[in-house]
C-alpha cells in the first residue's frame, strides 16, 4: 500500500472480496447473499463496495435510510436495494428510484400501498419486518394480521421478502433466546405463506448467526460488519481481513522539557524529558475524547505511541520518546498492527461504532 502523506482511510477491495467469498462458502449455494452497506458501507465508501460486491455477485443490497439508496442508484448500481429504515415522506422517492421499502407496521404497509396505487404500481417489492424479540421495528404475532388483510385489497405491492433480525447471535449464553427467536420467525413465516399464492425470500441471519446458526439460513443471510473484516469473535476474525487501514502523518515533532504542558487544559504534563508527534486527526475525524490520556494510542514505524492530552477536533498528540521517527512519517491509527477491535475496546466501544464514526472530512483511498 502506497504510504499516506495525509489522513486517509484505505479501502483494500482486495480484503472485502477475501471477506464475502468466506462468508459465502459457509453457507448452501441457493441461498442468496445480501450485502448490508449502510453508513457508507460501514465508514468505508459504500459506492465503491457497492460496486465490488456487484462485480463479485451479491444477490441484494441493505441501506438504512433512503438517500442512501438514491445514491447507490445515481452510482449505477442496479441490483435490488432494500431500504431497512425508510420515512413515509421518502416513498414518493423509493419508487422513483426503484428501490424497496421495509415496512415493519400496519401504519407504514398502508401509507406505502395507498401511494403504491396512487402511482399506478403492480406488484411494487415491499418487504415485511417481523420483530421476533429485538423490539425495535416489525409486526408480531398480535398485529400479524394486519398483512394478509390489506394484501387481499391490493394488487400495487407484493412481499420481496419477510424477515427478522437477532437481537444476541454473537452471544452464546443467549442460545435460548436466540432460538426462540428462530422459532418465532419460522411460524410467523408459515403463517405468511398460508396467506400468499407465491413463495417470498425469509431471511433472519446476521454475520453472527451465518457462523453460529447455520440451520437457519432459510432463503437468504445478511452480512454487515463481516464484509469488512470483523466478526463479534476472534476466531473467526483470524479468517477475515479488516478492509479499511486508517492513516495519518506526523506534522510536527515538540521537545518538550519537564514540566511543560500539552494542550487544551494543559492536560498533559511532562515528568521528564520528552518528545511529543502532532498528528492530523482528532475527534471531528472519529477519533473520539475517550482516546486521550494514554487510554489509547497509535503506530509508528512499527512501534506503539500513546495519545497523550486531550484529543482535540483536528489534531492528537503523541509520545514518541523512544521512537525512531520524523515528521512526515506515516502513522496507522488502526489497521496493520492495531486491530480495529484493539483501538475500539481501549476507548470502551465497539468496532461497529469506531469505524463508522470516521469523518467524510477523511479522504478515502480505495486499494484495488
Amino acid at each position: 500500500m502506497p504510504e499516506a502523506r495525509e489522513t486517509q482511510l484505505e479501502i483494500d477491495l482486495g480484503a472485502l472480496a477475501h471477506n464475502y467469498k468466506f462468508i459465502r462458502s459457509k453457507i448452501s449455494p441457493e441461498v442468496k447473499f445480501m450485502s448490508v452497506i449502510k453508513a457508507y458501507a460501514y465508514g468505508n465508501d459504500s459506492v465503491e463496495i457497492a460496486r465490488k460486491l456487484e462485480e463479485l455477485g451479491t444477490d441484494y443490497f441493505a441501506v438504512a435510510y433512503t438517500d442512501e439508496g438514491i445514491r447507490l442508484r445515481k452510482a449505477g448500481i442496479s441490483k435490488p436495494i432494500l431500504i431497512l429504515h425508510p420515512q413515509p415522506v421518502n416513498y414518493p422517492e423509493i419508487i422513483e428510484h426503484c428501490l424497496e421499502p421495509n415496512l415493519y407496521s400496519a401504519r407504514t404497509l398502508q401509507l406505502f400501498t395507498d401511494l403504491a396505487e396512487k402511482m399506478n404500481q403492480e406488484n411494487y417489492p415491499v418487504h415485511i419486518k417481523f420483530n421476533t424479540g429485538m423490539n425495535r421495528l416489525g409486526f408480531t404475532e398480535k398485529n400479524f394480521e394486519e398483512i394478509p388483510k390489506k394484501l387481499k385489497t391490493t394488487g400495487a405491492v407484493k412481499v420481496a421478502s419477510a424477515f427478522s433480525h437477532l437481537a444476541a447471535s454473537e452471544d452464546w449464553q443467549e442460545r435460548d433466546f436466540t432460538l426462540h427467536q428462530i422459532h418465532r420467525f419460522q411460524k410467523l413465516a408459515e403463517n405468511l405463506l398460508d396467506h400468499l399464492d407465491y413463495r417470498p425470500i425469509f431471511h433472519i441471519c446476521n454475520t453472527s448467526a451465518i457462523f453460529n446458526y447455520p440451520e437457519a439460513g432459510f432463503d437468504m443471510v445478511r452480512s454487515g460488519l463481516g464484509l469488512y473484516g470483523f466478526s463479534n469473535d476472534a476466531n473467526l476474525d483470524k479468517n477475515l481481513k479488516p478492509v479499511g487501514t486508517l492513516k495519518t502523518v506526523i506534522s510536527q515533532i515538540q521537545d518538550l522539557e519537564e514540566g511543560d504542558t500539552v494542550g487544551y487544559s494543559r492536560a498533559f504534563k511532562a515528568e521528564k524529558a520528552t518528545r511529543t508527534a502532532t498528528l492530523p486527526i482528532g475527534h471531528a475525524d472519529g477519533i473520539n475524547r475517550i482516546y486521550g490520556h494514554e487510554k489509547a494510542g497509535v503506530f509508528v514505524n512499527g512501534e506503539y505511541a500513546p495519545i497523550v492530552g486531550n484529543v482535540c477536533m483536528d489534531i492528537i498528540m503523541i509520545d514518541v520518546t523512544n521512537i525512531n521517527c520524523k515528521e512526515g512519517d506515516e502513522v496507522i491509527i488502526f489497521g496493520g498492527p492495531q486491530h480495529v477491535t484493539q483501538l475500539a475496546g481501549a476507548g470502551g466501544t465497539i468496532s461497529y461504532e469506531l469505524i463508522t464514526g470516521i469523518s467524510q472530512r477523511v479522504k478515502r483511498v480505495i486499494i484495488q
